[in-house]
């Protein structure tokens, strides 16, 4: 049974990343190409103003793969390959959890799926949101690697321990109360968790590179317009840059907002279908076929007799 449940899972993961990457081909593509050309004017003027700053400019890496590998061939394999670890993952939490529930199965699949989107995407993302391209510093890659994983954990344990903390008390104050007064706790904790956690613009490798050109000090990693932070005029390509001149606009405001809710979308999309395609094909598996119904006015027909030798 374990294996049929958990190949349903991948299964269900499948269907759920070919539609998060139709998704994201139509709608989230055109803002990555917003962000990467925002990237790449942005470069090419810090190049600049360190060349006249006297500074040394890295050159370009190779391109590994090309901006039509990735918006395709890469964009698929990323979101389908997250989709059936997802589904994977649900099918497994499935096993795990479907003898301590009386619910039907479907119902317990949609349950785990949608505890799966809050602590593995919802939760984590009202700290650290997703970024488009140019968002973020590649000297901090790591450390901001390290604090997603970290609050996607707590915040999956602190689900955990609040599911735990309403079933230990509906026997004590009713189940609406359990509810309410679990759910009060976990805001209560989360709200402390994420408070402890660092912002990103705060980031001591951000504080470190905060006095050069691009990176001035804020809550995020969000570009910051460039302005000649110097106390004198620079010259370049003959134009002369008083200081505090900006050069370089900000990155867009919209460009950010479409490509985060663009994000939640896709996630949305993936979890429910997980959930929607799972729950069918574990009713349909566990459950077996609904008999048919008899139509109205037509007696349903008897089932037929068991030979009493193998009654």
């Amino acid at each position: 049974m374990e294996i049929r449940v958990i190949l349903r899972g991948a299964l269900s993961g499948v269907v759920a990343g070919v539609l998060g990457f139709i998704f994201a081909r139509v709608f989230a593509e055109p803002v990555i190409n917003q962000a990467i050309d925002y990237e790449s004017g942005r470069e090419a003027i810090l190049a600049e103003l360190n060349k006249a700053a006297g500074r040394v400019v890295a050159p370009d890496g190779p391109e590994i793969f090309s901006r039509g590998i990735q918006s395709t061939i890469g964009i698929a394999t990323g979101i389908i390959a997250f989709s059936v670890a997802m589904g994977l993952l649900v099918a497994v939490a499935y096993l795990v959890l479907h003898g301590r529930f009386t619910l039907r199965p479907s119902r317990l699949a949609w349950l785990i799926a949608g505890f799966g989107f809050l602590g593995v995407y919802l939760l984590p993302f009202v700290k650290y949101p997703a970024n488009p391209p140019a968002v973020g510093h590649t000297f901090t890659i790591t450390t901001r690697g390290q604090l997603y994983l970290s609050l996607v954990a707590c915040s999956l344990v602190l689900l955990g321990l609040a599911v735990y903390a309403a079933v230990k008390l509906r026997h004590r104050v009713g189940v609406l109360a359990a509810v309410l007064i679990s759910a009060a706790g976990f805001l209560v904790v989360y709200g402390v968790l994420i408070g402890l956690l660092p912002s990103l613009g705060n980031l001591p490798a951000n504080v470190a590179h905060s006095t050069q050109f691009g990176y001035a000090r804020a809550a995020t990693e969000t570009p910051q317009p460039i302005t000649n932070i110097l106390s004198t005029p620079l010259v370049i390509d003959g134009k002369t840059i008083a200081p505090g001149q900006i050069l370089y606009p900000g990155f867009d405001a919209d460009v950010l907002w479409k490509f985060r809710w663009y994000s939640i979308i896709n996630q949305l999309i993936i979890w429910t279908t997980v959930a929607l395609v799972f729950g069918a094909l574990l009713d349909r598996f566990i459950l077996g076929r609904t008999p048919r119904r008899a139509p109205e006015g037509e007696q349903a027909p008897e089932p037929a007799p068991v030979p009493a030798g193998q009654a």
